[in-house]
């Protein structure tokens, strides 16, 4: 998940050579040319084999969780033929690639596990990586400052996936396209919503490779529901619609001692905006027209924001102050009935070191609105991208692609450590779907997700939405008069970052088939 305050990541300090020094490693010295260099290098390098022989669930999975669901060793928990690792020519990536360096950013909370990840990618290309830490909490306005000098101190980074459109504007990302054919990376794959909204930027190519895919779903306990009548779950009818949301949550709330009826994100800024946006988007609400004016503050916006405020009034306490961390707090520690969440609160809940829960969880299809459309939001998440200043941009896209790949992403959702998989072989595996019980869930609900776009200053324009979404659940404005105020805050925003003047900084056209990638489906029910 990304950081509770940021939502950030990383990156690294560039080298320069004199031309002379350059000339000198090019042609060699003694007869000694680059190529023998990176030949001997890779000499030296493990078996290809052997190291993918290491990246199995038998070592990369915890013992208890492989103990809990019955995994085997060698269980395969994605779909080999298209795990890139298994099928990426590694001998003709050491041979163009061994020796070089990359500068890999991330957030000084994930330094560490970054270099364990990385490691056995290094092992199998012979690409050093340089693991350099930003810290998380100045994560953005370090990445802009560094891609604003022309000279970024990284090769790859990855980061809170809302920023895609402030660094994709600037041409601050080097598109991918050459690379994902040349080495067959399967990026189709990755669910369309994911390419769409974390891969590509509108009509301007692959800028970045999906890593951290979050959809928000809703999780309720079947314990705490029997309590109220209702003996078994079925995950389409049990909460058929926000209305009937509304009417189980005071039943709910008054159900079990320390337990609440509702679980909400409904913290100032970016949190409140997807607690609402996830219930707006089902009456239908979009954020922009065509010419990117804000029209979120119509019928289906304010209708989407009177239904989270009813549902908060019956829930946990300190629901204006939730984030991410203290919702799953409440709802893994037993102290929420029915949570609007991660999907991953889905999987860890049922993980006896990190849960109360065991198996009293169950999460359900989004519930419909009637006139409205089903549009399960997935909003946050993160995305890996290469600067397009890179010296080595093919060996940053090469390891970005190593920590992608469909086996090291299952094994990540085995772990339950909520680095989130995006891949239809992933969460279409049953064997994965045996390990992660909203998986089914989760992947039908893919093909109808809807996603704000990645326009430059989007996640400036969240925050402002969530401040005064913020204070209709504090009380102190009405929905539409807070949506009103809102949209008059984000036209300014857009204005400043140059929209509305013939050229927009993104093509709309190019941008809204993947605003709500299951506009026409039928549902999955």
């Amino acid at each position: 998940m990304l950081n509770s305050k940021t939502g950030k990541l990383s990156r690294r300090s560039l080298l320069k050579s004199t031309a002379a020094a350059g000339a000198a490693l090019a042609t060699g010295t003694g007869g000694v040319s680059l190529f023998n260099v990176r030949s001997a290098y890779s000499q030296n390098l493990p078996n290809p084999a052997d190291v993918l022989a290491t990246l199995n669930v038998g070592k990369f999975v915890k013992k208890e969780y492989r103990d809990q669901y019955k995994l085997g060793d060698n269980d395969e928990l994605w779909d080999p033929k298209i795990d890139w690792i298994r099928t990426a020519d590694w001998e003709a990536i050491r041979k163009e690639h061994a020796g070089k360096t990359v500068r890999f950013a991330v957030g000084a909370a994930d330094r560490e596990s970054a270099q364990e990840q990385t490691q056995p990618f290094a092992d199998l290309s012979g690409i050093k990586i340089d693991v350099v830490s930003i810290p998380d909490d100045a994560m953005y306005d370090k990445v802009v400052a560094e891609f604003l000098s022309g000279n970024a101190g990284f090769d790859a980074i990855q980061f809170f996936s809302p920023w895609l459109g402030d660094f994709a504007a600037q041409g601050f990302l080097k598109p991918l396209d050459e690379y994902v054919a040349k080495w067959k990376l399967p990026f189709d794959d990755w669910y369309e919503t994911y390419q769409a909204n974390y891969g590509r930027w509108g009509d301007k190519g692959i800028l970045g490779i999906p890593f951290d895919c979050d959809i928000q779903q809703v999780h309720v306990r079947p314990s705490i529901f029997k309590k109220i009548g209702i003996n078994e779950i079925d995950r389409v009818n049990t909460i058929p619609s926000y209305d009937e949301m509304l009417r189980l949550a005071p039943e709910l709330n008054k159900a079990e001692p320390g337990v609440a009826g509702m679980g909400l994100m409904a913290g100032r800024g970016f949190w409140a905006t997807y607690a609402w946006e996830h219930i707006a988007a089902q009456y239908g609400m979009t954020l922009f027209n065509d010419k990117w004016e804000p029209i979120f503050n119509g019928d289906a916006g304010v209708k989407g924001l009177e239904m989270l405020a009813a549902l908060s009034k019956h829930a946990i306490e300190g629901v204006a102050a939730a984030d991410w961390p203290t919702n799953r707090a409440a709802m893994l520690g037993g102290q929420i009935a029915c949570n609007i969440s991660w999907q991953d609160t889905g999987t860890q809940a049922t993980r006896a070191d990190q849960s109360k829960l065991g198996n009293d969880i169950v999460t359900l299809y989004e519930p419909r609105v009637a006139g409205g459309t089903y549009a399960p939001p997935n909003i946050a998440g993160s995305t890996s991208v290469v600067a397009s200043t890179s010296p080595e941009p093919e060996a940053a896209f090469l390891m970005l692609a190593f920590l992608t790949t469909s086996s090291i992403m299952a094994m990540n959702e085995a772990n339950a450590n909520g680095v989130a998989p995006g891949t239809k072989s992933v969460l279409n595996n049953e064997k994965l779907r045996s390990v992660s019980q909203p998986a089914k869930v989760w992947a039908e609900s893919l093909d109808y997700a809807w996603c704000a776009p990645r326009i430059p200053s989007g996640f400036q324009v969240e925050q402002e939405i969530g401040f005064l979404v913020n204070e209709v659940i504090v009380g102190t404005k009405k929905p539409k008069e807070a949506l009103d105020e809102a949209a008059g805050k984000v036209k300014a925003i857009m204005e400043k970052n140059g929209f509305y003047k013939g050229a927009d900084p993104m093509n709309f056209a190019a941008t809204e088939p993947g605003l709500w990638i299951g506009k026409g489906k039928p549902l999955p029910f």
